[in-house]
This record gives C-alpha cells, sequence and structure tokens, in this order.
C-alpha cells in the first residue's frame, strides 16, 4: 500500500531551488545593505574630518595674526631705514588686529576657554597671563592706531614711538601665541567632553559667521594679502636664503 509524504521526508528537487534562490537573494540583500552602509559611514566620516575642530580654528588664526606680525615687522624697518610708507596700510593693519584678532579671537578665548581652565584648576597661572597680555595689546593697538590715522609718520620722536610700539607688540605676540599652540590648545580635550569639544567649533563657526560673513576667514586672509602686496612682502620664496 503507498504512503504518502509527512514531514519527516527528505525535500523535493522543488524545494531546493527554492531554497538556493531564498540564500542568493538574501545574499545579494546583504551585500547590498552592506555597501549602502558602508556609503553612509564614509559619508559621516567626510563630514566629521571637514569639520575644523576648535583647536584648529584657532590656530589658523593664529596664521592670520602671524602675517600681520610680519607685516608691522616690514613698517618697523621702513620706519628705520627712513624710508616712507602710506600710513593706510599701518591703519589697515591695525584694524584687523582689533576686528579680527582682539574683538573675535582673544574673545572666544576669554569666552569660551579661559574660564574652563579656570574652572577646572587648569594651568591658570597661564590664562592669568595671557589675559593681562591680550589687555596690554589692545592697548598698545589703540596707540598705533593713533600713527595710522596720520596723514604722515616723518618726525624722528613719531617713528622712535611706532618702532617702540610695533616691536613691543611682536614681541609679546609671537610668544604669546606660540605658547598658546603648544600647551593651551592641545589641552582643551582634558577640560571639556568629546561632545563639548566639537561643540566649540561650532560655536566658534557661528560667531565667525556672524561677524564677518560666510567666508570670514578667507575673506580676512585676502585682506592680509593685500597688504602684504602693497608692501612687496607677498612672495614666499623671497624668504628663502640663498645657499
Amino acid at each position: 500500500m503507498a504512503t504518502t509524504g509527512t514531514s519527516s521526508e527528505l525535500p523535493g528537487k522543488g524545494f531546493e531551488k527554492t531554497r538556493r534562490a531564498f540564500l542568493k537573494n538574501g545574499i545579494i540583500v546583504g551585500a547590498l545593505a552592506g555597501i549602502s552602509g558602508a556609503g553612509l559611514i564614509s559619508s559621516c566620516k567626510e563630514k566629521d574630518e571637514g569639520d575644523v575642530t576648535p583647536s584648529e580654528d584657532l590656530m589658523r588664526e593664529h596664521g592670520a595674526l602671524n602675517r600681520v606680525l610680519l607685516i608691522y615687522d616690514s613698517l618697523r624697518s621702513s620706519l628705520q631705514q627712513n624710508e616712507s610708507f602710506d600710513p593706510v596700510i599701518l591703519k589697515n593693519s591695525a584694524g584687523i588686529i582689533r576686528s579680527f584678532i582682539e574683538d573675535y579671537h582673544e574673545k572666544l578665548e576669554e569666552d569660551f576657554l579661559f574660564p574652563r581652565f579656570e574652572k577646572a584648576n587648569q594651568l591658570t597661572d597661564l590664562v592669568q597671563v595671557l589675559r593681562a597680555q591680550h589687555k596690554a595689546g589692545r592697548i598698545l593697538t589703540e596707540q598705533i592706531m593713533v600713527f595710522g590715522n596720520m596723514k604722515s609718520v616723518d618726525s624722528a620722536d613719531d617713528k622712535g614711538k611706532l618702532v617702540k610700539l610695533l616691536s613691543d607688540f611682536n614681541r609679546m605676540y609671537r610668544p604669546h601665541e606660540a605658547r598658546e599652540d603648544t600647551i593651551l590648545f592641545p589641552a582643551i580635550k582634558k577640560v571639556v567632553s568629546r561632545n563639548e569639544y566639537f561643540s566649540l567649533g561650532e560655536d566658534f563657526e557661528d560667531k565667525e559667521h556672524k561677524l564677518f560673513g560666510e567666508d570670514g576667514f578667507e575673506s580676512m586672509v585676502e585682506k592680509i594679502a593685500g597688504i602684504e602686496k602693497q608692501l612687496g612682502i607677498y612672495e614666499l620664496s623671497q624668504f628663502t636664503p640663498q645657499l
């Protein structure tokens, strides 16, 4: 007597074909999902890598400051060699220091960084000196701008005073920014959480765009380059020594 198939019997060829198709389709879907997920991760990674961190933001602004210090060096050299220059160049350079460095960059440090280090009781002696130097720098800039508003700087007395102001400013700010770049900024992550660290970067960018527009940093660099070209110190190759 013939028996009918039960669940205990081996599956037929039709079932095996269906099973293979199912596995094949599953592999394809899984692979596509993996590719899609990898693309999403890659996209997020690229976005994160494209963001400017707080330390990078502050350091590149120090680069802009350094270029103005070179402009001050050039103007001081002209004064010492009795070479004339248009005081508007001095006015515009000091204006960049006032608006971009003192009223923006240093305010970021004073409002967002210094209080956090003080609260954490970290690098407090350094922060105290940096605060004092910010205050001194603003006084120097105010005095430098007086000469920038003159029609000309001709008298020996005026030249001597301006040379000292420019020398004092540069002498203070070169070690000032070097100490921040090598000690203060690398230590930011020690006084804030990871999320707060990247949030600071967004705060800095928002402040920059609010004060100077979407291309705030880039436009400031262009202004500095324009002054360098006026003074003939724009081409980097001229600073290479002849060996």
